[in-house]
């Protein structure tokens, strides 16, 4: 490892009331796979942002190869061979692979025979396919093939695809492995030990401190803006970085003390929802039960009918079978605001986009599903007052870190906005609370807060229905396990004995 690839000095951010960046420094060697740490609002998201020409610099230097660079937009970046790989995917699932390349890059090589080579050449490279002169292909997604047939991990692997086309040589993954299953995981850190043998860079953004420690040469931890320091995860444990993170231990979803009483809260009946494309259903005869003071998880590799059965229940899609009863009650027909009153809480997996608005504060944000109910609506009314005063309760109870409930709720971190939406939730003493990944891209000090909230609310009675792609929050927090594939529960798995590779092999199909 020779010159460095990229170097930070001194980089400050400020933003009105907060200082994101604090002359923060990083150095990031040629070939090498550096991971940044850090808890939500330590200024990993500004710095990368900053790297990426997405926003400029208060004070400071970006070197690129040795060189001084200043970037005005992710263009510049881009043209300076740093490309990144956001955590949600933007894809066509209307265009093939190779489309979904070209889109937006037509002038790198054309649209033609050239293009076509190009993106073969690098298929390899990312480990998809790639077709040969004579048609051959080797195993994986040819590159004609629409991008909606794929799964999780190989459209990853096209948002790879798509930044090497662009000519980076520096890659920024932002929290790559939160939507995959452990054998997805190993088979991205084996595509990325490769590139990196070919002389690519990678910055490695995480809050899962086992793979930052497998795949990191080494790792920048951040903490409230600063650099806390760069250490070689060879030489420290999980413990020392979740210290320097939020200097404090690790902490564990796990939960063996069962509260489970056999009073049942939900219970699902057949449930069936047609796709309105035509294919095969996306919910297909599911029936399930949650009792009161339990929680049922639901494992599945996502696009497997974890979202339409979260939102079937919800109310938000209108199933064609089945029956959804809450407390004995049928309540198949009720609006998503009539479940609501009747006691279902909602932590959804996009908080941006069912959960909060952004450019609304926080004591208005706590309104929102609930402008029909005591304390905040009051015979037609909303209560202003009483919104601030349980926004001041939730911000205290739940350590929502922020200056005042009259700030944007756009302006708290991930971490801190989750809180608000968890605290909100649990408000108002709810029967069943539906929680979809309700800690993805959260730091470890925020993840455990809200299990230690869920945990509190599941002994007072409360059901819960978990969906998570993280395996370990899964079986930590869990009273029963199923699996979910294909839009039907295909099977059931014990937490007190279930290893994480045994459901993430359940969960591809692979013991069925």
């Amino acid at each position: 490892m020779s010159a460095e690839a990229v170097e930070l000095r001194g980089i400050t951010k400020r933003f009105p009331g907060v200082v994101a960046n604090d002359g923060v420094d990083l150095a990031v060697h040629t070939g090498e796979v550096h991971a940044l740490c850090g808890e939500n609002g330590a200024g990993k998201s500004t710095l990368m942002k900053i790297l990426y020409g997405m926003q400029a610099p208060d004070e400071g230097t970006i070197a690129v190869g040795g060189a001084e660079m200043h970037f005005r937009t992710p263009a510049d970046a881009i043209a300076a061979g740093i490309g990144m790989v956001h955590q949600h995917f933007m894809l066509a699932d209307n265009l093939t692979i190779a489309e979904n390349v070209l889109l937006g890059a037509e002038k790198q090589h054309g649209i033609g025979r050239a293009a076509r080579a190009r993106i073969s050449e690098l298929a390899g490279t990312v480990g998809l396919a790639a077709a040969d002169g004579s048609g051959a292909r080797s195993a994986g997604a040819p590159l004609d093939m629409l991008v909606e047939h794929l799964g999780v991990a190989d459209r990853q692997r096209i948002e790879i695809l798509k930044v090497l086309y662009r000519g980076a040589r520096t890659v920024i993954l932002d929290e790559p492995t939160a939507v995959l299953v452990p054998q997805e995981v190993e088979e991205l850190f084996a595509t990325v030990r490769a590139m990196r043998g070919e002389g690519y860079t990678f910055l490695f953004i995480s809050h899962k401190l086992d793979e930052v420690r497998a795949i990191a040469d080494r790792i920048t931890v951040l903490r409230r803006g600063r650099t806390v320091g760069t250490v070689d995860p060879r030489e420290v444990g999980n413990a020392e970085l979740a210290e320097m993170m939020v200097g404090s231990e690790l902490p564990s979803p796990e939960s063996r003390d069962s509260s489970v009483t056999d009073r049942e809260v939900l219970r699902v009946e057949g449930l069936g929802l047609p796709d309105p494309a035509g294919g095969r259903d996306l919910l297909d005869g599911l029936d399930l039960v949650v009792h009161a003071g339990e929680v049922l998880g639901i494992a599945g590799v996502e696009g497997n009918g974890q979202t339409e059965l979260v939102e079937t229940v919800m109310g938000m899609r209108r199933h064609a079978r089945g029956r959804v009863l809450l407390s004995g009650v049928d309540v198949s027909g009720l609006s998503t605001m009539a479940r609501r009153e009747r006691g279902i809480g909602y932590v959804p997996e996009d908080r941006s986009r069912h959960a909060l608005l952004g450019d609304q504060p926080l004591w208005a944000n706590r309104v929102l599903g609930f402008q029909s109910r005591p304390p905040i609506g009051r015979h037609g009314l909303i209560d202003r007052g009483a919104a601030r005063t349980d926004t001041e309760r939730i911000v205290a109870d739940f350590d929502v870190r922020t200056p005042g409930i009259d700030v944007m709720a756009s302006a708290l971190s991930g971490g801190n906005q989750q809180k608000l939406v968890v605290g909100r939730e649990l408000s108002g003493d709810p029967v069943l609370l539906i929680a979809a990944h309700p800690t993805r891209g959260v730091d470890v000090g925020a993840q455990a807060g809200i299990w230690a909230e869920l945990r509190r609310a599941r002994r007072a009675g409360l059901a819960v229905l978990l969906v998570s792609a993280d395996l370990d929050e899964l079986i930590g927090l869990s009273d029963r396990l199923a699996v979910i594939l294909g839009g039907r529960l295909v099977g059931t798995a014990d937490p007190a004995t279930v290893t994480p590779e045994e459901l993430g092999t359940a969960m591809t199909g692979a013991t069925r």
